[in-house]
């Protein structure tokens, strides 16, 4: 999920270079929202693992 999230990344970023706003606030959106649900799961397995050990 994270290399989603860098892939949106890079797209916002070159569709900023050319000029493309919409195409990049939306793909900048998605890359936001992607790296979160990241975080989320990550936390998330992280406190399963402690309580299970």
């Amino acid at each position: 999920m994270l290399y989603w999230a860098a892939i949106f990344l890079v797209i916002a970023l070159i569709a900023a270079l050319f000029g493309f706003g919409g195409i990049a606030s939306a793909s900048a959106g998605i890359a936001q929202i992607l790296f979160v649900v990241f975080l989320v799961l990550f936390v998330a397995t992280l406190i399963v693992r402690a309580v299970r050990s």
